[in-house]
């Protein structure tokens, strides 16, 4: 367990948990930390679904500005493939993973969100990349998976003007999956990942890599993918309590194997 994250499990639904007041900036050590939760995530057999959430008023804003500004060139050589890794670390989890949005999500903070399957926002959040005006880029990931997820021009948009994006229009144009209450949105995290807690989890896993992996290269190298995931499935104790339940007309009791 870190000083500033930690991962928290419940009844199958692990919570990487963001604490560092006042915003959860993502310095150095938190970024370390969020990687080591994310390992931890994905390592444990206890975890079927992951919520990242940096509590009731604020998801991050953004990195640790202050201590940026005194690295040099050769610093950030050093240090930007760390930043990204950690970012990451957070998108290959091989669970479902949803980003619980309250407050503010800039920056490296919207980075981490964006590493996530789903987004639930609160109805008052912000979410951006500010970083132009700092007169650098996104350095997390925010440059591709961005553009990935609202499509190019948009992305652009958002990150040469630096604009924050209302919850609305988040979900408008799909950086948002669920726009609640703010007081709700870790109860609405909790209540989608917990669909997945029972679920096949070979299979859920399979999905996820197929889906991601498939974004990373051509239709036809993605198609491969998929087929190879589709036909290792049959191996797997759930494929055969899924089909026998759907021969008898009864509900699956998946086991996860």
């Amino acid at each position: 367990m870190g000083e500033f994250v930690r991962l928290e499990v419940e009844d199958g639904i692990g919570t990487i948990r963001l604490d560092r007041p006042k915003m959860n900036a993502l310095n150095v050590q938190v970024q370390e930390e969020i990687r080591a939760a994310a390992l931890e995530a994905t390592d444990r057999a206890d975890v079927r679904a992951v919520i990242v959430w940096g509590g009731e008023k604020v998801f991050a804003a953004g990195a640790d500005i202050k201590e940026m500004q005194r690295m040099s060139y050769t610093d950030m050589v050093d240090r930007s493939g760390p930043l990204q890794t950690s970012i990451t670390a957070v998108a290959r989890i091989p669970k479902p993973v949803i980003a619980a949005i309250t407050g503010y999500a800039l920056g490296g903070g919207c980075e981490l969100a964006l590493a996530c399957d789903f987004r639930v926002v609160a109805d008052d959040a912000k979410l951006g990349q500010p970083e132009i005006n700092l007169g650098i880029i996104p350095g997390g990931g925010g440059t591709q998976r961005l553009a990935r997820l609202v499509g190019p021009a948009k992305a652009k948009e958002i990150i040469f003007s630096g604009r924050h994006l209302d919850a609305q229009e988040s979900l408008a144009i799909g950086l948002a999956d669920r726009v609640v209450p703010a007081a709700d949105v870790y109860s609405a995290a909790q209540e989608w990942a917990r669909q997945y807690v029972s679920g096949p989890t070979y299979a859920i896993r399979a999905a996820k890599e197929a889906v991601d992996r498939g974004l990373e290269v051509d239709l036809e190298t993605g198609l491969e993918v998929e087929r190879m995931l589709f036909a290792g499935l049959f191996g797997t104790r759930d494929r055969e309590i899924g089909m026998a339940a759907f021969v008898e007309r009864a509900e699956a009791q998946f086991e996860g194997k």
